[in-house]
């Protein structure tokens, strides 16, 4: 069994597919975008790069890494996705889901529950 530890918090995020998915489609994606962890994002170029992470329909990029996801199913409102993640002290593949929230953030949780985070979509221009 594979365990995400720490350092995933800050390649955190997701897909958004009916069923399991290697590479979810574009249309599906639906978080797709640039988040902040644990703060709300101002979006004005002030937010710390340390805490931004962006999300694409292949993967989660921060400052700690990139993980690629390897596969997505939803449930309701929730996400669950398998991804692998490099780091410099090398890959590492664990389980984490997503859910969103009404009032548009998405909470974060790895498979053990060893962590949390919640994470704050950006304003577009």
């Amino acid at each position: 069994m594979f365990k995400i530890v720490h350092p995933l918090v800050g390649c955190i995020t997701v897909a958004l597919v009916a069923g399991a998915s290697a590479a979810p489609a574009a249309d599906n994606f639906a978080l797709t975008g640039i988040y902040t962890q644990n703060v709300p994002c101002k979006g004005d170029g002030s937010d710390p790069s340390e805490l931004q992470v962006k999300i694409s329909p292949e993967e989660i990029d921060s400052h700690v890494g990139v993980c690629t996801f390897l596969g997505t199913k939803r449930e309701g409102s929730s996400i669950d996705a398998h991804l692998e993640c490099q780091f410099p002290t090398g890959p590492l593949m664990g389980e984490v889901t997503f859910t969103m929230r009404p009032d548009n953030t998405v909470q974060f949780i790895d498979r053990d529950k060893t962590y949390s985070a919640i994470l704050y979509r950006c304003p577009t221009n």
